[in-house]
């Protein structure tokens, strides 16, 4: 294999692949990328075994060929070249030689037989539809915070996914706080069961989608694909039984306070400079027209904070996480918030005002 290709777009694309390539063992296939010059383009492959990446590239392929490289050396001498063109030539079945075409550096990689390489599945033609990119981000970003990375609970380790009526949902839970979006959007799956897809996949697609036009996605029993140009990504789903999320939201709630946003946002990024960081414990108190937001007086000292707000009901007083309260206001772009809540012990509901079907349920701490 020899080609001679652009540094800047062999450098995105491997920048891509080393998120995907497994990083525990710098002598595994896996920590290698697969490089296939054919018919004017570089086809680049990575693989941990559970999440695939594939895209091409335009070269001027001299001859054609197939390579495995170890990925993180790979991009970082990518990187240290000089701008202009690279090429890239396989010595021999060990040994692939990386050079910019002008100048007199030279690096040598030692590199794994490419048919040792594991092949990267994919999906037939007929299952891809297309999904808007900015719902599919948006969902994705509203969500993602709320994954619980407790991995005795792996059914709880991604985002659950599943089609109601004319909408898409997505839900994230980590026992403790819930996360939940709905989007009306052409889905034509009517037979799409719910799936838990895993956040490695869904973090790359979230960096690597622009926001404009659409997203091909396709469903199997066990993978989840996804195209965005000439890149193709997939990803075995997570298996097991989601909670059923529906028992979690509230029907209704008695009392409800609306405060504007970026208050309550700022506020409570004030206070929690002095929350302890384990529990990230904070305290606030509802009643006429207030809002007070308090931390615990502990050995670094005691913040507390007022804002205004609308709420006409019995003064309450409630313990949260504030980061659970923190990450999703972090993610809206209204204007005003509204907190519903029965009574001290119950869970709280977060939603943007006007409603646009995003909510997330924080369950409130002990109070001493």
């Amino acid at each position: 294999m020899k080609i001679i290709c652009s540094r800047e777009a062999l450098l995105r694309e491997v920048s891509i692949a080393q998120e995907v390539v497994s990083s525990r063992n710098s002598l595994s296939v896996l920590s290698n990328v697969l490089l296939t010059a054919r018919r004017g383009a570089l086809v680049i492959q990575a693989t941990d075994l559970k999440v695939g990446f594939e895209t091409s590239i335009p070269v001027e392929v001299v001859t054609e060929g197939t390579a495995t490289a170890f990925c993180d050396k790979l991009l970082n001498i990518v990187r240290s070249l000089p701008e202009g063109d690279v090429e890239i030539e396989q010595v021999d079945a060990a040994m692939l030689r990386v050079r910019p075409t002008k100048g007199k550096i030279d690096f040598q990689l030692r590199c794994i037989p490419s048919d040792k390489y594991p092949e990267i599945q994919k999906a037939a033609e007929k299952l891809y539809f297309d999904f808007p990119q900015k719902d599919f981000i948006e969902m994705v970003s509203r969500t993602l915070f709320a994954v619980s990375d407790d991995e005795t609970r792996y059914f709880m380790n991604g985002i659950f996914v599943e089609k109601r009526d004319d909408s898409l949902v997505m839900v994230a839970t980590d026992g403790r706080r819930l996360s939940y979006i709905a989007r009306k959007v052409p889905v034509p799956m009517d037979n799409m069961k719910g799936v838990i897809l895993p956040p490695k996949i869904l973090t790359i697609v979230r960096k690597l989608a622009s926001g404009e036009g659409n997203l091909s996605l396709a469903l199997t029993d066990k993978s989840v694909f996804v195209r965005l140009g000439e890149r193709s990504l997939s990803s075995s789903l997570i298996e097991g039984q989601f909670p059923d999320y529906r028992r979690v939201i509230p029907d209704s709630q008695k009392h409800y306070a609306l405060v504007d946003r970026e208050a309550f946002e700022d506020a409570l990024k004030r206070v929690s400079l002095l929350v302890e960081q384990k529990s990230r414990k904070i305290v606030f108190r509802v009643n006429d027209g207030l809002l007070t937001i308090s931390s615990k007086e502990s050995e670094l000292g005691l913040a507390s904070e007022e804002v205004s707000c609308d709420y006409a009901g019995p003064d309450l007083t409630f313990a949260v996480n504030c980061l659970y309260l923190i990450e999703p206001l972090r993610e809206m772009d209204c204007e005003r918030v509204r907190l519903e809540f029965s009574d001290i012990n119950k869970a709280l509901t977060l939603k943007p005002q006007p409603e646009e079907g995003y909510l997330n349920i924080v369950m409130p701490m002990q109070l001493d």
